[in-house]
């Protein structure tokens, strides 16, 4: 008899508990005064499951449009769409503790790499190894290595429009998935400047498998992070993950040190971004090795998978509005008067690209929201409120830069809102954009070291690209949604990495504006 009451009041106090911890959230925690909805402040049962639907971004979206620019989103959580949360979250301020990487999201393994390293001055340690290797003196003696891949692009673009005009004996160009060609470019041109070795997604124009596997755990990676807001059941998981498994993750991870040990064999010196660090390695400062295994691995996604999904965006929109397609490519062809002529000193100065790159990254920013940071111990002041020690914090990136108090129709592609005349005339309806709000490569210490190389990639893609074709929508969207012939950006999801879709465009070969002959030959790089 006793043996059952106890069970039952075991079973009670099992249901009791998750009741009054949620009364508990909404009603009587620290954060109780900062808007939000209940259901989200009560548990990370709503936030887990639009986690995993891959509709986070635009869930909490809408949670913004009806709460403001600040928003608890779980009971320890609250989330910013306000300019300021760029300074106040990431900038170091004198007097004022950093806002440290949330160990939840960012568990350390021993070694450490640049992207996990939570302690300061360890991030600090591995980003001052690094950072030779992306300055600008860097980027000119890499450009030649950039230009081969982006050269091998538009060959094999070309050859898929010689190959869909000769069956079809048409000059109608080819309906090509824009996507991943893009990813097999800054995938190539990634594994090459950091191991001294491609990828060779374009050479044999697939994904190599250790870039497949990533693309294809990107939903398993989601549920990984649910799971560990309950410890019971991260801890379980972890002890049943097959061996099976754990071996493919080993060697995956495998490949990435073969390639550096490959690259540290080298007697030919190069400087690229293995160069900088391996050197200093030899001498016994910077990196561990295996900490420059790490990080390699981390960076070899965050700088290639990132560029093409911006990347991904810009073609979509600019295939959807001819007349901005138009203006962007007479710019182009108008300055050059070969592809040869297309190099980085001379890009750069494109003002309508700049504008149209700066509007992708608007609205495809590649990282649609900032991962965590906790408020230090003792509590701080965010963008007006006062949160206690211990808080996450997170910025809404995709939000931000979609918010309409901040930008006029915010929703659309308008590269003009960048340009200088806009901002110089008063009546231009952009001249109010808060463009200070955009931070794709976030900022503070840990911005992303690659910004430059980004650019580069970005401009000499974009360029290429305009100059040799004349590129439209294809279709209408893949998703099942209305019409309009480009992929709706806002319905992508994203599992921590924006989800990869179709965006299927038709290529032509570039025509003269007057007189209508086609240029450019069907295959082979410039």
């Amino acid at each position: 008899m006793v043996h059952v009451s106890a069970l039952v009041i075991t079973f009670s106090l099992s249901l009791l508990y998750p009741i009054a911890k949620a009364i508990y959230n909404v009603a009587f925690h620290p954060l109780s005064n900062v808007p939000g909805p209940s259901n989200w402040a009560a548990s990370r049962i709503p936030f887990i499951r639009c986690l995993l639907r891959g509709t986070l971004v635009q869930d909490v979206e809408r949670l913004h449009r009806k709460y403001g620019q600040v928003v608890r989103i779980a009971p320890d959580e609250v989330t910013f769409a306000h300019p300021d949360a760029w300074t106040e979250i990431l900038q170091p301020r004198p007097g004022r503790q950093q806002f440290l990487k949330d160990a939840l999201w960012w568990s350390e393994p021993s070694p450490k790499s640049l992207i996990n390293a939570i302690d300061p001055a360890t991030h600090a340690r591995i980003r001052k190894t690094l950072v030779p290797a992306f300055t600008s003196g860097a980027l000119k003696a890499q450009e030649p290595i950039i230009q081969r891949y982006v050269s091998l692009l538009i060959e094999r673009l070309r050859q898929q429009v010689h190959a869909a005009e000769v069956a079809d004996g048409s000059t109608n160009g080819a309906v090509v998935d824009i996507f991943p060609w893009l990813n097999f470019t800054t995938f190539d041109v990634f594994g090459d400047l950091g191991f001294g070795e491609s990828f060779n997604c374009l050479e044999h124009s697939e994904y190599h498998p250790w870039i497949a596997l990533i693309f294809d755990n990107i939903k398993a990676i989601a549920f990984v992070n649910s799971v560990k807001f309950y410890p019971a059941l991260d801890w379980l998981l972890t002890r049943c993950i097959p061996a099976s498994l754990k071996k493919v993750q080993a060697d995956h991870f495998q490949q990435v040190v073969d390639k550096v040990r490959r690259r540290m064999n080298w007697e030919v010196t190069r400087e690229d971004l293995m160069f900088h660090t391996l050197k200093e390695a030899k001498e016994g400062q910077g990196m561990s090795l295996d900490e420059i295994d790490y990080t390699f691995a981390a960076l070899t996604i965050a700088g290639s998978e990132t560029t093409a999904t911006v990347l991904g965006g810009i073609v979509n929109f600019l295939s959807a509005d001819g007349a901005r397609c138009r203006l962007l490519s007479d710019e182009v062809r108008s300055a050059f008067a070969s592809e040869a002529e297309i190099t980085l000193s001379r890009v750069g100065g494109l003002e309508y690209m700049n504008g149209v790159i700066n509007e992708g990254l608007r609205l495809c920013p590649p990282v649609p929201w900032i991962l965590p940071r906790r408020v230090p111990a003792g509590g701080e002041r965010v963008c007006g409120v006062w949160l206690a020690g211990g808080t996450a914090v997170s910025i809404q990136q995709y939000v931000l830069n979609r918010d309409p108090a901040l930008f006029h129709d915010a929703s659309s592609f308008v590269p003009e809102r960048w340009l200088a005349g806009e901002d110089s005339q008063a009546a231009s309806p952009y001249a109010s954009d808060q463009r200070g709000a955009v931070q794709a490569f976030s900022v503070g210490p840990r911005s992303c070291l690659g910004k430059q190389l980004a650019w580069a990639e970005m401009r000499l893609i974009v360029a290429r690209l305009v100059w040799a074709f004349d590129i439209t929508a294809a279709g209408r969207e893949r998703d099942g949604g209305g019409g309009g012939g480009a992929l709706q950006w806002e319905h992508l999801r994203t599992f921590l990495l924006v989800e990869k879709r179709a965006i299927a465009v038709r290529l032509r070969r570039r025509q003269a504006r007057a007189g209508g002959r086609a240029e450019g030959g069907a295959s082979g790089s410039a």
